[in-house]
């Protein structure tokens, strides 16, 4: 049989502060009481199974996994179809008892479940008390005299705001993708770059020009990220566009991933290309120095 389980509960849809602090009570658990830390999850939001949509992602779902892998987090993913329609009682007693043996759960303040959402904290409580799990209720984790939430980190991305994003989140804002074919023109210019699409459903920066950094085979590089159309030339589709400084090396094909640090201007559409090269030297520059500025082991 399973080891007695201590489960986080939640959305934990972008691994913020506030739900890495209902996922740390689990490991208070473990130190305790000897459970195992455990974290249940999705495999869709549960917004896109009852309303047809769901919120663009500020974090996408392999990259969350490894996180917690990194953590040290067990996982179990569930279709949320399947457990849609159960009551309260038939989620605690299915779910959290007979598949995951949990001793023990953990879930923020504003933690609902149950068909429809009908039931709250106080339902979970009683839940417990009945059936003898322990309880731990994590209250909001603020910043700036409001509580973190993934919209109010959406937001912040999509106005470029990428340290208040980045301070909600307790790391780095990134993203992953394939390496596709560019049309080579950074070459021309000294800078060559690396091209990426963003995933569906995926928060969108504000368009323009950001330090960065690029993680390249475990080493991090500082890097400087075009983000949007690049109107200095023309029929450009929307598109991540990253040098990466002190670099050198064929990475088509391969998985990037690119982390924000800071907005530094809009898309400007330049004259000449010698125009363009200059700016992107004091991009560069810039950009470096941000990179040099990062809080240890790359957390803000």
């Amino acid at each position: 049989m399973m080891r007695k389980t201590a489960v986080a509960l939640g959305s934990f849809d972008g691994l913020h502060r506030g739900h890495m602090s209902v996922i740390a009570c689990t490991a208070d658990f473990e130190r305790e009481c000897g459970l195992s830390p455990h974290v249940l999850l999705f495999d869709n939001h549960p917004a896109l199974i009852l309303k047809g949509s769901a919120p663009e992602r500020i974090l996408q779902d392999f990259l969350r996994d490894e996180i917690l892998k990194t953590e040290g987090i067990k996982t179990s993913v569930i279709p949320f179809i399947y457990i849609k329609d159960m009551s309260c009682r038939e989620f605690f007693e299915k779910i959290l008892l007979e598949k995951l043996n949990a001793g023990a759960v953990c879930c923020g303040w504003n933690y609902r479940f149950g068909k429809g959402g009908e039931g709250d904290c106080e339902t979970l409580k009683a839940l417990c008390e009945e059936y003898g799990v322990m309880l731990k209720i994590v209250p909001h984790v603020d910043f700036d005299g409001e509580p973190i939430s993934s919209t109010r980190i959406r937001k912040a991305v999509e106005n470029g705001d990428i340290p208040l994003a980045n301070a909600m989140l307790g790391r780095e804002f990134r993203y992953k993708s394939t390496v596709i074919s560019g049309h080579q023109r950074g070459r021309l210019i000294g800078a060559p770059t690396i091209n990426q699409h963003f995933e569906k459903n995926f928060v969108l920066p504000k368009k323009g020009v950001y330090a960065s950094v690029t993680v390249v085979e475990g080493t991090q590089y500082p890097s400087v990220t075009n983000i949007g159309l690049r109107p200095s030339f023309e029929n450009e589709d929307f598109r991540s566009e990253t040098c990466i400084l002190d670099f050198s090396g064929d990475l088509y094909g391969q998985d990037i991933e690119v982390r924000l640090l800071e907005y530094l201007r809009d898309e400007i559409k330049f004259d000449s290309m010698q125009a363009l090269s200059t700016q992107i030297e004091k991009d560069a520059e810039k950009s470096k120095k941000i990179f040099g500025e990062r809080g240890e082991n790359s957390n803000v």
